[in-house]
């Protein structure tokens, strides 16, 4: 009997540190986590443009333990690198085209599409650094964009947090040629004087944003930003003649936390 008993008792043993193990593994699958929502930005008609219009626009940052990631505005990637703070992550991305609105309505469209590259980035306690390369597989435009942006972040208070930070940019001579390029048929057609930019282009800028927390899910952030074209797309008729190389942006979005 007695020898029954601590059999018993050496199985309710096991059978309990067996379930602590398979729930202690459970806890340490990753998980989906970020924000997801929806606003609105105040930006130029197109880029290089005067006119302004509202736009809806979609909010998604999120990330799947440290290894996938999923961002409106860095695209769909994995961290193949994953070094102290460092991350190396090839990605799947989204450049917009040139619509035929406004001041180019009579100027052929230009279609944007998925591009393909790839992002380094470092974190710390306070900054986030981003570097990154990428080209068009799908679309109008040809060439390819390098960007850099440093992200300074901070806690106001119990629930507001602030961040801002510079942005650059330089784009290829193709992918400016597709964007800020006009025929001699174009230009017969619009008005506009022809132009064919034969160098890339530089962009200098940077991004601030403010978000309050109405509760631990929910939130609200207003951003604003500017950038300025240089070079030979500063130089375009699109935008010396009937746009402006300073481009500035503005929203404000409603998010929820998960």
């Amino acid at each position: 009997m007695i020898d029954s008993k601590k059999k018993l008792a050496w199985q309710l043993a096991l059978a309990a540190s067996s379930v602590a193990v398979s729930s202690a593994a459970l806890a340490a699958q990753p998980e989906w986590e970020g924000t997801v929502g929806a606003g609105a930005i105040y930006s130029p008609d197109y880029l290089g443009s005067d006119d302004y219009e509202w736009n809806a626009w979609p909010s998604l940052d999120a990330s799947y333990g440290d290894t996938f990631f999923v961002s409106v505005t860095d695209g769909i990637g994995w961290n193949v690198v994953k070094q102290d703070d460092w991350r190396v992550a090839p990605f799947i991305g989204y450049t917009f085209g040139r619509d035929d609105t406004g001041d180019i309505d009579d100027l052929d469209k230009v279609d944007g599409g998925a591009t393909a590259g790839l992002r380094v980035s470092y974190l710390d306690d306070a900054w986030r650094y981003s570097a990154a390369a990428e080209t068009p597989f799908s679309g109008d435009i040809d060439g390819y964009r390098v960007r850099f942006k440093a992200t300074y972040v901070t806690q106001l208070g119990e629930r507001a947090a602030f961040t801002i930070g510079p942005r650059f940019g330089y784009t290829s001579a193709d992918w400016t040629d597709d964007l800020f390029g006009v025929s001699n048929r174009e230009s017969a057609r619009s008005g506009i004087d022809a132009y064919d930019p034969s160098d890339g282009y530089f962009t200098v800028g940077g991004e601030a944003s403010l978000s309050y927390y109405l509760t631990r899910q929910w939130s609200v952030t207003g951003l604003v930003g500017v950038s300025r074209l240089t070079g030979d797309a500063a130089d375009s008729s699109i935008v010396d003649d009937t746009g402006d190389a300073t481009q500035w942006r503005a929203g404000a979005f409603i998010n929820y936390h998960f």
